[in-house]
């Protein structure tokens, strides 16, 4: 399945992530959670079959949810997703933005989401858990669900809730506005949106491409804290380089 930016890269194991605001103190802490697969998994037969050009077919991989008492079933991609956090690895795009500010995203929300998100089948993406806490919805995508080795494609947040959100103490205004302009950056990336941008205030730098982008109220742009170029959409942001960052400085 395609993931909402761009593709999958090479699953890694469930492990330790970003918690909403990086520290030194919560990356240590994320690295205790328990919901870690200890070894990457194997390549999925699906990904086999697709790169050796063979045509896709009905499989036959053992269920990982069986309700036979553990006995053998056939599963389908249109098969619900088993929720089972443990079973899930990363995929290398994903673990990138874990280590992005401005994400908002960590191994334990992609946990809880698995767990009791709301599951939904979209017709770009595939298969979505989503969460609601704090006024932020949390979307997970997986893939690979009719194998032994589902992977976490991608992920992201969005404001469910703007009032909810800025009452909750999990966030603060500049993390809802993040989480706003990031959004709405991502909905149409070749649109620009400066009507969207203006009324946000992001003054802790978040990342998109090679650029740490922040804006002020009235601003209708994003600007990049490093190179100073100013940006109303992301495809503006992400086919430019960043000056400062490139040249190590």
């Amino acid at each position: 399945m395609a993931s909402r930016q761009g593709g999958s890269g090479d699953a890694e194991p469930l492990g330790p992530g970003s918690t909403e605001r990086r520290t030194a103190s919560t990356t240590a802490a994320a690295s205790r959670e328990d919901d870690v697969r200890p070894r990457s998994p194997p390549e999925s037969p699906a990904r086999r079959r697709e790169r050796a050009g063979r045509p896709d077919r009905p499989t036959d991989y053992r269920s990982v949810d069986s309700a036979n008492g553990g006995e053998a079933s056939a599963r389908t991609p249109e098969d619900p997703p088993v929720r089972d956090p443990s079973l899930y690895a990363l995929t290398d795009h994903f673990r990138e933005r874990l280590e992005q500010p401005g994400r908002y995203v960590s191994t334990r929300t992609v946990s809880d989401a698995i767990r009791s998100g709301q599951l939904r089948w979209n017709n770009t993406d595939g298969w979505r858990f989503a969460l609601v806490e704090g006024g932020v919805r949390f979307v997970v995508v997986v893939s690979d669900t009719e194998t032994n080795s589902p992977v976490v494609v991608t992920g992201w947040t969005e404001v469910a809730d703007r009032e909810a959100a800025l009452e909750a103490p999990r966030w603060d205004g500049v993390d809802v506005d993040t989480i706003a302009v990031r959004a709405a950056l991502s909905e149409s990336a070749s649109t620009p949106i400066p009507d969207r941008i203006r009324p946000r205030a992001v003054t802790r730098p978040f990342e998109v491409g090679a650029h740490r982008l922040e804006t002020a109220p009235g601003d209708p742009f994003v600007r990049c804290t490093d190179c100073g170029c100013r940006f109303r959409s992301k495809e503006g942001i992400t086919s430019r380089r960043c000056r400062q960052r490139s040249s190590g400085r």
